[in-house]
């Protein structure tokens, strides 16, 4: 399973909190790209609800990730 910003953004509409085939289902209904519907389809399913991305994709680049220090220019 892999992630990037540009598959994680497929989910950024999502109806968060969601259940994977809840998330599955958003895919295929939105047009995900398959890789995102594949990466679903790999996570455990023991009936988790995923909060957000960053229960999916623990390294989700946040905001604070691009942070850009306007005081300094």
């Amino acid at each position: 399973m892999f992630w990037t910003l540009e598959l994680a953004s497929s989910l950024d509409d999502a109806p968060w909190p969601a259940t994977k085939d809840e998330l599955i289902d958003y895919a295929n209904r939105s047009g995900a790209p398959g890789d995102v519907i594949e990466n679903l389809k790999e996570l455990e399913d023991d009936g988790e609800i995923y909060e957000t991305i960053e229960d999916i994709w623990p390294d989700y680049p946040t905001k604070e990730d691009f942070f850009f220090n306007e005081e300094e220019y």
